[in-house]
C-alpha cells in the first residue's frame, strides 16, 4: 500500500470564510491547500455588489499575505433587488465567477435572501445570457416542510423548473445530502453539477447524536439517514465529472456553536484534504480522488487545471481539539480529536 499520495493541488469550489479578524484564521488554512476557493457572500451584510466582492478579495489576499499563490473566486449574493447591470458587470469582472442563490430563511445569513424566485427570472436571464454559473443552497423553506425533506422538496418546487426553463445556464447545486439530489444531478441536462462535503461523506444523522446532541457536526442542510449518505459516497467516488469538492467548510465560535440556539456549519478546512482522502480511502477509491478534487470543478468553471502538485503522506494525527479564533475565542474544528491517516 503507497505511503504518499501525489494530487495536482486542488481547489475548493464552495467556501465560507467569514470577514474582519476571522481571515487572519480561516484564509491560511484554505490557502496552504487548494489554489482557488469559491467563496461564499453571505457576509452579515451580505455582498451584492461587484464593488462589495472586490473589496472583500482585497481583504481574502491580505489576510493570505504576500506573495502568495491562492486565487479567491468571488460569487455575488442574490436578492430581490439584484439588477441585470450589476450582473454584467459581475461577468465582466476576471475575479468574479458566479451568483449564489439563497432561499429566504434557509441558513446563515439568508434573512436577506430570495423570497420569490419567479420574481427573479429577469436575472436568470442576464445570468444565462452571460454565462455566468448560479451556484444554489437548495431547500425549501416553508415551515410546513419536514427538515429532512427540504432538500427533496426544494428540486421538486424550484428547481427543476429553474433547470429546464433556463436551458443554457450553468447550475451548481451545493451541497448534495440526499439520493433526490444525486439522482437529479445524475439525469439533469447538461451544465448542471453539485458540490460535495466532507461531513455528508463522512457522516450521517445518526453522528449528530452519537453520545449526546453533537453540535459541531450540525450543518445546513442537516445531515441525512445512511442510505442517504451511501448515495453521496457512491457520486463522489463514480468519477462523474458533475460531482466535485466543495468543502463548505463553515467557521462558527465554540461559543457560537454551542449555544442555546446554535449556528449551522462546520469548519473543516483545517483538514479538508485529508478528511476527502480518509472517505475515499475508506470506499476504496483514492484513485478517483484527483479528479473529484483537483479536476472536475475546474473543468466546470472553464478554468486551467493547476500546474503544480501536492503530496499526501499516510501518517496518523489528530485533528486539534481547538484553535484559536477572532476575537479571542475558539473554535473547533470538524473531526476535533479524532484520527486521520493522511496528512500533508
Amino acid at each position: 500500500m503507497s505511503e504518499t499520495l501525489e494530487l495536482t493541488v486542488p481547489d475548493d469550489a464552495h467556501l465560507h470564510l467569514r470577514d474582519g479578524d476571522a481571515l487572519r484564521i480561516t484564509v491560511p488554512a484554505t490557502a496552504k491547500v487548494f489554489a482557488r476557493a469559491v467563496v461564499m457572500p453571505n457576509l452579515s451584510s451580505p455582498v451584492t455588489t461587484v464593488a462589495d466582492a472586490l473589496d472583500y478579495r482585497a481583504r481574502i489576499l491580505a489576510a493570505a499575505g504576500p506573495g502568495t499563490a491562492f486565487d479567491p473566486r468571488m460569487a455575488l449574493y442574490l436578492t430581490d433587488a439584484m439588477s441585470s447591470d450589476e450582473i454584467q458587470r459581475a461577468a465582466d469582472s476576471p475575479h468574479m465567477v458566479a451568483c449564489k442563490l439563497y432561499p429566504q430563511g434557509a441558513t446563515t445569513n439568508s434573512e436577506f435572501g430570495v423570497a420569490d424566485l419567479e420574481a427573479l427570472y429577469p436575472v436568470f436571464e442576464a445570468m444565462q445570457a452571460a454565462h455566468l454559473p448560479l451556484l444554489i443552497h437548495g431547500e425549501a423553506t416553508d415551515p410546513d416542510v419536514d427538515v429532512f425533506d427540504r432538500e427533496k422538496v426544494f428540486i421538486e418546487r424550484s428547481l427543476e423548473p429553474i433547470s429546464e426553463r433556463f436551458l443554457e445556464l450553468p447550475i451548481v447545486f451545493e451541497h448534495v445530502t440526499t439520493s433526490d439530489a444525486v439522482e437529479f444531478v445524475k439525469s439533469a441536462r447538461a451544465g448542471v453539477a453539485a458540490t460535495i462535503t466532507p461531513q455528508h461523506i463522512l457522516m450521517n444523522r445518526n453522528d449528530l447524536f452519537a453520545g449526546g446532541l453533537r453540535p459541531h457536526h450540525y450543518c445546513l442542510p442537516v445531515l441525512k439517514r445512511s442510505s442517504h449518505q451511501l448515495a453521496i459516497q457512491q457520486a463522489a467516488i463514480s468519477g462523474n465529472s458533475r460531482f466535485f469538492l466543495g468543502t463548505d467548510s463553515a467557521p462558527h465560535s465554540k461559543s457560537s456553536k454551542e449555544r442555546d440556539c446554535g449556528c449551522a456549519g462546520c469548519f473543516s478546512a483545517p483538514a479538508a484534504l485529508p478528511l476527502y482522502a480518509e472517505a475515499f480511502e475508506q470506499l476504496g477509491a483514492l484513485e478517483r480522488l484527483e479528479d473529484f478534487a483537483s479536476r472536475f470543478a475546474a473543468e466546470f468553471y472553464g478554468w486551467p487545471l493547476n500546474d503544480s502538485t501536492l503530496s499526501l503522506s499516510r501518517k496518523p494525527w489528530k485533528v486539534p481539539e481547538r484553535l484559536d479564533y477572532a476575537e479571542g475565542e475558539q473554535i473547533v474544528p470538524y473531526w476535533a480529536g479524532r484520527p486521520l491517516n493522511w496528512q500533508l
